[in-house]
């Protein structure tokens, strides 16, 4: 169904309640089906929407507008002694008319609160009311270089390092939505992505010791028993910090349906970099609460939190048992400096710890403290 987006997971899993329909909460038969659901009446030729459904539904009486994507690179590769190979190019894409819903019951003017909903003024509807369609336009630009070695004399070496630039409308999530939903604040939705990395470095190794059989050293005896085998392995990352918004409370905003943003009052904003009790990660000085009826100056995505490091090591050791069958012992280790990876600051104005990161990250590869992993691989 082309409104497949609007409905949400398919398949759609029925969950009646049957005792709240007087009928015993027990499994059915297979011949008595789904039960008569009571439909609302349509007599009066006007349907009222309970003021808890968001709806959600395409533009009514219209074609629903696709998007689609569209990608360009350059790149150049140049082979390097040793089995070096390296590239660096251009790469880039673009995004038109990503499905999104926008808030058709936003008020409308700074201060008119729940008189400027257009559904409120029509049928006295206040609760949210989404409208998806394809409206977002999004683009991302980079420089991309790659430092590769293939596997030769032991080694196998992958690097690579992207500055790129991602610009969004409303970054995409399970039900994709506008920061800002009035037509005339619509245009402060573009800015950097919530996901944009100014910076990303990663390098990756394979290193086989040249010991044991079929090796330069030690290829027989108890030295080859003792020193063959062994294989090393290596991951560093290295990102910058993702964006975050400064925002403010909407009280004196009094428009619902679309957020509030800080004034900054300062020309450049320091970054303290503290974290926890030691301060505050950025100069929360640089803003200000916003008490009169009016947008703050403040755009989305402005500031950055902190960046991440990360080097996970590995050692291997292979014993061959026959020609056929081994057996491998491996020792893991992640996030090997236990690095703690922070989350972004406190960015509410109105928020007691404004400016400061009381928490790690969430994300399950970058959050994660020191972790040591042994296990054993039998190979046949």
């Amino acid at each position: 169904s082309q409104f497949d987006g609007a409905n949400g997971y398919q398949p759609i899993t029925t969950g009646p309640n049957y005792v709240a329909a007087g009928i015993p909460n027990k499994p059915l038969g297979g011949d008595v089906g789904i039960l008569p659901i009571c439909c609302p009446d349509i007599s009066t030729g006007r349907v009222p929407v309970p003021n808890s459904a968001e709806l959600g539904y395409p533009v009514a009486n219209q074609q629903l507008k696709r998007g689609y994507i569209q990608s360009w690179n350059f790149i150049v590769e140049h082979r390097l002694p040793a089995e070096f190979v390296t590239s660096v190019g251009y790469v880039g894409t673009a995004s038109v008319n990503g499905f999104a819903f926008l808030d058709v019951n936003a008020s409308q003017i700074p201060g008119s609160g729940d008189d400027g909903r257009p559904l409120f003024q029509k049928f006295g509807r206040t609760a949210t009311t989404r409208e998806f369609n394809g409206r977002t336009h999004s683009s991302y630009h980079s420089l991309q270089a790659t430092l590769n070695r293939r596997m030769a004399n032991g080694l196998f070496l992958k690097g690579a390092y992207t500055y790129s630039h991602s610009i969004d409308m409303a970054s995409y999530g399970d039900w994709t939505g506008f920061t800002w939903n009035a037509p005339s604040v619509f245009y402060r939705n573009r800015a950097t992505s919530n996901f944009d990395r100014a910076h990303m470095f990663q390098i990756g190794f394979l290193y086989e010791a040249p010991f044991g059989s079929g090796k330069k050293w030690a290829t027989e005896g108890v030295p080859a028993m003792i020193l063959g085998g062994w294989q090393f392995n290596g991951l560093f990352a290295a990102y910058t910090g993702a964006p975050f918004t400064v925002t403010s409370s909407g009280s004196s905003l009094n428009m619902p349906g679309n957020a509030q943003t800080a004034d900054q009052v300062k020309g450049d904003v320091g970054y303290m970099n503290k974290v926890g009790d030691d301060g505050t990660w950025f100069d929360t000085s640089a803003f200000a609460r916003v008490t009169d009826v009016r947008f703050g100056n403040v755009g989305r995505n402005t500031l950055r939190g902190p960046g991440t490091a990360n080097v996970d090591l590995s050692l291997y050791r292979t014993f061959k048992l026959t020609e056929k069958f081994n057996v491998q012992f491996r020792a893991e280790s992640f996030n090997l400096s236990n690095t703690p990876h922070f989350s972004n600051p406190n960015g509410s104005a109105n928020s007691s710890n404004f400016g400061k990161i009381l928490s790690t990250s969430s994300n399950s590869a970058l959050g994660r403290s020191r972790e040591f992993r042994f296990g054993l691989r039998f190979g046949f």
